[in-house]
């Protein structure tokens, strides 16, 4: 536990709704990635065999009768457990809903279900850079009581500890899980491999290095760029890269008095960092891009690296749009001046609406605990017979079994070694401040990046100014 985990439960305490709301309207983290294009499409009905979940010791007939709507994202891998529903219908008798909402609404239609208690959605695709908030107010349940109870949960068939530990970090609050992992991702350095080889160039083992090689691939007279991280303005765009560089800076987001401080002199030294290598070496616009227009641009050769979440594989690896499949490679967040590496990290998860009655409870624990077993992340990955395979699968077992390693290594053979290290070595929970006014902070801190990346103003200057509106809401 670090030093602003211990005051985590009392910032919340003055975060007002009206404020809340405005900052999710403004549109977040659009983070959905398709999965790997493979073959076509072929009927539900193909759907793969999944009657080993029978093997759970419980009765999955408990809250047969009861109708849940679940909100989710529109995204290939939520596609594909939506093909898979009436398999859990039959299982259960529970009639399950999905409905589809854009990344940046779902936060806030999710945040006025939940505080108007409502009940609309039994469940969602949650932010896990919500859950402090969700818990603060009580509005979601705790999971441990669920997962403990063995009418509901056959631990041993469920393994709650062969999901990515990281993931469910991130949907715990204060050691206790509120939301459970269905898909998620961690952050690489994706290159050419092609190029680098020309070039006699390895994968960055530190910024330093990155900047080196993005220099030396540089060659705009060709159409060719160096380097490309996210420059879109906002809390999951801008705001998904920085704060690792902040930390692989040196930087703390709390200091001795427990006070969140964001213009620090490592905060100055990372945004220096990211302008001057985008400025030299990036396309000319990529103050205005997010992820996909980042894949779109390696996937048509124009450029040599990037750094982002490992799932955008799925797009520069799709042999029907992508001019350098075959000639992809995957290495590690390069490490910061402090000599760490800090990895982005991140997931959609399923929480309990603490509206719900008991029934409904019950039945939306078992959606749950259906939807993130072994044999569902299976099923929707590389067992899927429709066209796209997930990556982002959340179980460990999963991703070290042989058929997730086959379809991965269609992909480069460097992407599964790349992504477990990750996942094992470069990431924390706590990369971003896990507390209620993330939503406010996120926005101005990403605004303060894009105005010094566009020369509206001078970084230090931008960070000051976020600075005094952090510290404000802070206070409430």
């Amino acid at each position: 536990m670090n030093e602003h985990d211990n005051g985590r439960n009392t910032r919340g305490a003055g975060i007002h709704r009206r404020t809340l709301l405005k900052t999710t309207a403004a549109g977040i983290a659009a983070l959905a990635m398709p999965a790997v294009l493979t073959r076509p499409v072929r009927a539900a009905a193909d759907v793969p065999d999944m009657s080993s979940v029978k093997d759970a010791k419980i009765d999955w007939k408990q809250a047969k009768g009861s109708s849940i709507t679940i909100g989710v994202t529109p995204a290939g891998y939520f596609d594909n457990l939506g093909a898979l529903l009436p398999q859990f219908q039959e299982l259960t008798g529970i009639n399950v809903r999905l409905e589809k909402t854009p990344p940046g609404e779902i936060r806030q239609k999710a945040v006025l279900d939940l505080s108007s208690k409502t009940g609309t959605w039994a469940s969602h695709a949650a932010d896990p850079m919500y859950y402090p908030l969700y818990a603060r107010n009580n509005w979601i349940d705790p999971l441990d009581t669920y997962l403990g109870d063995s009418k509901l949960t056959d631990p041993e068939w469920f393994a709650f500890d062969d999901i990515v530990k990281s993931w469910t970090g991130a949907t715990s609050v204060d050691g206790k899980p509120y939301g459970i992992p269905y898909d998620g991702e961690t952050t690489l350095q994706i290159y050419r491999t092609d190029v680098y080889e020309k070039l006699g160039l390895k994968p960055a083992d530190t910024l330093e290095e990155y900047v080196s090689n993005a220099a030396k691939v540089n060659d705009p007279s060709n159409r060719l760029w160096g380097c490309a991280l996210r420059g879109f303005k906002g809390a999951g765009q801008n705001m998904y890269i920085y704060p690792s560089l902040f930390e692989e800076f040196g930087g703390k987001w709390f200091n001795a008095e427990n006070q969140i401080i964001v213009n620090g002199k490592e905060a100055l030294d990372a945004l220096e960092w990211y302008i001057d290598l985008l400025t030299k070496y990036a396309p000319k616009g990529v103050e205005n891009w997010n992820w996909p227009d980042i894949a779109d641009a390696f996937s048509q050769g124009t450029v040599g690296s990037y750094i982002d979440a490992n799932t955008s594989a799925a797009v520069v690896a799709n042999p029907e749009k992508s001019k350098v499949v075959g000639k992809i490679g995957f290495a590690r967040w390069p490490k910061g001046p402090s000599g760490r590496r800090v990895a982005s990290i991140w997931n959609w998860s399923f929480p309990i609406n603490g509206a719900l009655s008991k029934e409904d409870k019950a039945a939306t624990w078992l959606f749950i605990q259906w939807a993130a077993s072994k044999e569902v992340q299976a099923a929707t990955s590389y067992d899927f017979p429709g066209a796209y395979k997930r990556l982002g699968v959340n179980r460990t077992s999963v991703l070290n079994s042989d058929a997730f390693k086959k379809l991965a290594n269609g992909i480069g053979d460097t992407f599964i070694d790349a992504t477990t290290a990750s996942l094992e070595k470069d990431t924390h929970v706590d990369w971003r401040p896990r507390v209620p006014q993330w939503a406010a902070i996120g926005e101005i801190m990403a605004t303060a990046i894009q105005a010094s990346l566009v020369g509206q103003a001078k970084p230090k200057e931008a960070l000051d100014k976020a600075q005094e509106k952090i510290a404000g809401i802070m206070k409430g």
